[in-house]
């Protein structure tokens, strides 16, 4: 076999491994999904109206078509946590050390956990889109290359986040110092335009806003779905 199929073969049972791992264990992707949902919930039934009025809309549905948008991508950075603390648990239970006496690829490791983690954030995103679906959100006039491209934009995202959550895995000494690690990936997407546009704070904390990950990529995901 060529290195490339060798690569594939090692990274596929190395996937294989995460998504049972994921199977086996679904608390901490249960627990990391239900925070945006609560935040949904809790942003259009207990302030949506208030908030719809202050972004300049009509009635709650406005607010819904603002906020889902921005709790899909806060979707992606809670999910990946759980990759920072897989990869970290995966350092320092010894099974790295076991792994490097075997004749495998030696990414397939970070690969199986990259690939898993951005197929568990799609799917997560599915379910947080399909409660706010139930509760309201509607798409309006976005066309099916839009569409594909607001997917795209979603995966990449993913990618991107996965990556980082690996990095912060690896660099922790335990499961719980990779949790807190990777909190920012929690607290950016609370800072940024999901819950209130940039404009709407005050001037001094409007750059810090903007000029982080998540803002531009809530404003092109809105732009396409809207």
């Amino acid at each position: 076999m060529s290195s490339l199929s060798l690569a594939v073969r090692d990274s596929t049972t190395m996937l294989r491994r995460n998504l049972l791992h994921a199977r086996r264990y679904p608390s901490l992707t249960l627990n990391l999904l239900l925070t945006p949902i609560m935040l949904l919930l809790l942003f259009v039934y207990i302030f949506g109206d208030t908030m719809s009025a202050g972004i300049g809309g009509g009635d709650r549905s406005d607010y819904i078509a603002y906020l889902v948008p921005g709790l899909l991508l806060m979707t992606i950075g809670s999910t990946t946590i759980g990759t920072a603390v897989s990869v970290s648990t995966d350092m320092s239970e010894g099974i790295i050390a076991r792994f490097r006496t075997m004749a495998i690829h030696r990414g397939s490791v970070l690969v199986g956990h990259v690939v898993g983690s951005v197929l568990q954030s799609i799917v997560s995103v599915v379910l947080v889109g399909a409660v706010g679906v139930a509760i309201g959100f509607r798409s309006t006039d976005a066309t099916v290359l839009e569409w594909f491209a607001a997917f795209g934009l979603l995966a990449l995202f993913a990618m991107a986040l996965t990556w980082i959550a690996v990095g912060m895995g690896l660099v922790s000494p335990n499961a719980e110092a990779a949790s807190n690690n990777a909190m920012p990936l929690i607290f950016l997407p609370l800072i940024s335009s999901t819950f209130v546009p940039v404009d709407a704070m005050p001037g001094w904390f409007q750059p810090i806003a903007e000029y982080q990950p998540f803002t531009p990529a809530i404003e092109t995901l809105r732009g396409l779905l809207l």
